[in-house]
């Protein structure tokens, strides 16, 4: 199972969390966000690591031109889609970055936001199920209705996010069986600055997990 964290800041906690067993490092690509990074600054971060993790950049409703300049300077491997992309977007960005792992995030609001992953089957490579805000894209600490998503088995791969934490993370995979998951305020302090505690947890919490799938 994958595990990104996203909403890394620092090239110190992004070279511990991989160390920790993290396969995915997320950047927030999002200026009003307030756990955002510079191209510049997430090349620093993915220049400083020893240890091989796939570098995601997270966008929101970027242009073509804007996400392809910080993916060749930033020197990442993936985008997370996290605004309002139509699939013609992601076809379309798929034809600039075609080596380029692509994930699209769509926020549940209700069970009826499922079915719009069909129409990005033939255009990602990945989906990222999050939690919706009214307000804000992402980091929200708000759960999803995990009872609602124990039927979705989409043909793609999938992330879990939404309020998962070290405490709860045994109880999701309990419940449902996602590809990867995904954490950004749960195993922080403030936005951007990581607990290392927490994501120590966090790992122990999935392996426990692993070891005893039906407890």
């Amino acid at each position: 199972m994958r595990v990104k964290i996203c909403g890394i800041t620092k090239p110190e906690q992004g070279q511990a969390i991989a160390q920790k067993g993290a396969t995915a490092l997320g950047f927030v690509c999002v200026p009003a966000s307030p756990r955002y990074v510079t191209p510049n600054q997430i090349k620093l971060i993915v220049d400083s690591l020893t240890i091989s993790v796939d570098t995601i950049g997270v966008f929101a409703n970027a242009s073509v031109e804007e996400i392809c300049a910080t993916v060749a300077q930033a020197r990442l491997n993936g985008i997370q889609l996290h605004g309002n992309e139509f699939p013609e977007f992601c076809t379309q960005l798929r034809q600039f970055l075609p080596e380029i792992e692509l994930i699209k995030a769509l926020r549940v609001k209700t069970p009826e936001d499922l079915q719009l992953t069909d129409r990005y089957i033939s255009c990602v490579d990945t989906l990222l199920l999050d939690a919706y805000h009214p307000q804000m894209l992402g980091g929200t600490g708000k759960t999803l209705d995990w009872q609602k998503l124990a039927e979705f088995n989409p043909p793609l791969p999938w992330f879990l996010a939404g309020g998962l934490t070290p405490e709860n993370i045994g109880e999701a995979l309990k419940r449902l069986h996602p590809d990867g998951i995904d954490l950004s305020s749960g195993v922080e302090r403030s936005p951007g600055d990581k607990d290392l505690d927490k994501v120590a947890l966090l790992f122990q919490q999935i392996a426990q997990q692993w070891r005893n799938p039906l407890i």
